[in-house]
Formats: C-alpha cells, structure tokens, sequence
C-alpha cells in the first residue's frame, strides 16, 4: 500500500471516528441526521437505506403471499383474521397455523443475515460465514443435548452454549490467525466437521421418535414454530442488532489494522470479542427456533453488499436480505408440488448451491 493510500484511508478513519455510529464507506454520499446536535448523531447513506427498506417491503410481501397461498383463505378474510375480524376458522389457520411460521421465518432470516455479516467481516473471508466454520454445528449439538436428554425449554441455551464453546475452540485453533483469515476458516470447517458426527452419533442413542424430530430439526425446518417462539425471538434478535450497530464503525476501522486502530481509541481485541460474542448470539437465535439452516448466513451479506455498492460490514441491509431470502425459500418449501411441505433447509441448501456455482462461474469468466 502506498503512502498516499494510506493517508487517505487514515483520513477517512479520523473522519468516520467522529460520529460513534457512522459506518465508513469508499466514495459513498451520506447525509448527517442529528437528533440532538452536539450530542447526538450518525450518518444516513442512502442507498444502502433504500436497499434496506426495499429488501424489507419485499420480505414482507412474500410473508404476505405464504399466509394466503393455495386459496384455502381469501386475502380479504386474512386481513380480518390479523384484525380479530374474520371467522373462526380463517382466524385457526392465519393466525395458529401460518403466522407463527411466517414471523418466525422473517426473524430467523434476519438474524442468519446479521451473523453472516458480522463473520464475515470480522474473518475478513466471504466464507466466514456461522455455518461454514462451525459455529451453526456447535449450537445444534448444544441444542441436541437439550432436546434429547433435558427440558425442551431450555433449548435457546444450549444452542447459545453451544455456539459459544465452538468459538472459543475455534479461537484457539486459529489463535495465530487473530480471528482473521484462512486459519479461521480451515479450523472452523474442522471444528465443525467433527460436531457434525458428534451430532450423528447423539441421533443413535436417541429413541426413535426424539431422532426423527430431531434429524428434521437438524435440516432446518420452521414447520413446528409456534406463536409464544415469536416474541422472545423477536426480542432477542432487536437486542442484539442495537448492540451490533455501535460496534460496526469499530470494527469496520480495523481493516486498517490493530495499530491504526488503536491510535483511533479502538481496543482491536475487545471489539472482535465484543462482535463475536453478538455474532454467537444471532446465530443461536436461529439455531434455537429453526435449527441449522445453511447458507443463507453466507449468501445474504454478499447479495445484499451487491446491491447496496457499499463497504463495511452492511449489518442492516444483510439482515434485510436474509429475512428476504429465508421467507421466500420457505414459500417454495410450501408451495411445491411433493409428497408434503419440504424442510427449509432443503430449498436454501439448493439455492446456495446455484449461488456458489454462480459465483465459481463468475470467477472463471474473469
């Protein structure tokens, strides 16, 4: 790197240290909101705003298309049913039957998104994404343990349990790595190639019924939500995206490294624990409502960075994409013509297959 680059980017650094939200961004035009001027304000970009609210509104609407599919319920009665004025049974199958399944869906989405982001930003590899390195592998077997030999209720912890004590294996696999880089990946992989069949072997001790609840659980599935799963999911997921939001600006500033940083007021390591430990938590929210579902995490921050033309970690507009991408996956797991309704996992499985191909045959042609 250049001298004059890295003024600039120091520059830019100094500038962005100012606002305690802003997120820096190359070249992109932004606008200073203040609420509360001298004391409070932070940066509106507005096309990484507009990519949010779009992917939002289109979210939305295939939340609103899965709760009138088939024709069973008239959209005028689904309407009356979310407003305690239809009938008996529109209200049964809009609000015990399919809400619970499209909420759920939306919020898993956006918590698999935010993860996504935050791995990938903090491995600096667009492969660092929970369920390729492991962690998503470390809360389903945390989970497992709770679903098959404990109390179901606590099923939240032990994925956040689980999760946690793989990324402190990994930590220390790649200690080298600083939590950056192809070490982290390759230990992650690793890691979590050795819980899978940790998991495997935890299905044969099970009894019948309790594995094959659980196998499909480890798919990923959202066929067995539930309304009281709404709010505590919801909740944990706004909690854990306001604690995000400070910490993007900072860790975004490492890229240009811990020295740089720190001359900024940044404590490199206090950060990435701080992001990791968030990271760990949105994912166990997912894992603990929907089990481990793959690569929406890995494809959603990338999708979303495309449209949005930014740099950084994108947080927001990522969790926007993958409430996008998990809700209309699941509205194709409904709505094909099988035996029964598919396991979410198989569709997103399938679509990050076509996504990585896609991505390999770009590479070639470049």
């Amino acid at each position: 790197m250049s001298a004059v680059t890295r003024t600039r980017s120091r520059a830019r650094a100094e500038e962005a240290a100012a606002d305690p939200v802003s997120v820096p961004g190359r070249g992109a035009a932004h606008r200073t909101l203040r609420l509360a001027p001298g004391r409070l304000s932070f940066r509106v970009r507005p096309r990484p705003l507009a990519v949010t609210l779009l992917l939002a509104l289109l979210a939305a609407g295939s939340g609103a298309l899965a709760l009138t599919r088939d024709g069973l319920v008239p959209p005028a009665e689904v309407l009356g049913a979310l407003f305690g004025a239809g009938s008996e049974q529109a209200a049964f199958v809009v609000l015990e039957l399919r809400l619970p399944r499209v909420a759920l869906g939306l919020v898993v989405g956006a918590a698999l998104g935010a993860a996504g982001a935050l791995f990938q930003q903090l491995s600096r590899n667009p492969l660092g994404s929970p369920d390729i390195v492991g962690f998503n592998s470390g809360a389903a077997t945390g989970a497992l343990l709770v679903l098959l030999h404990g109390d179901p209720a606590y099923v939240a912890a032990g994925a956040a349990g689980g999760g946690l004590a793989t990324a402190v294996i990994v930590q220390l696999l790649a200690r080298r790595g600083s939590f950056r880089g192809n070490r982290l990946i390759l230990a992650g992989i690793a890691v979590g190639s050795l819980l899978t069949s940790v998991n495997s072997y935890l299905l044969t001790r099970a009894a019948l019924d309790h594995a094959q609840s659980a196998q499909l659980w480890l798919i990923g599935s959202l066929g067995s939500t539930e309304r009281h799963q709404i709010v505590p999911a919801l909740l944990a997921l706004a909690a854990l995206l306001l604690l995000a939001l400070p910490l993007v600006r900072r860790l975004d500033l490492l890229e240009m490294g811990d020295e740089a940083a720190g001359g900024l007021g940044i404590d490199a390591a206090r950060t990435r624990v701080l992001v990791l430990l968030i990271a760990v938590g949105l994912s166990a929210v997912a894992v603990s409502v929907a089990g481990p579902i793959v690569f929406v995490a890995l494809c959603a921050p990338q999708l979303a960075r495309r449209l949005s033309r930014g740099t950084g970690t994108g947080l927001l507009p990522a969790a926007a994409m993958g409430a996008l991408l998990l809700s209309a996956s699941d509205l194709v797991a409904v709505t094909l013509p099988t035996a029964g309704p598919l396991p979410v996992g198989v569709v997103t499985g399938a679509l990050g297959g076509v996504y990585l191909a896609w991505l390999l045959g770009r590479r070639q042609r470049r």
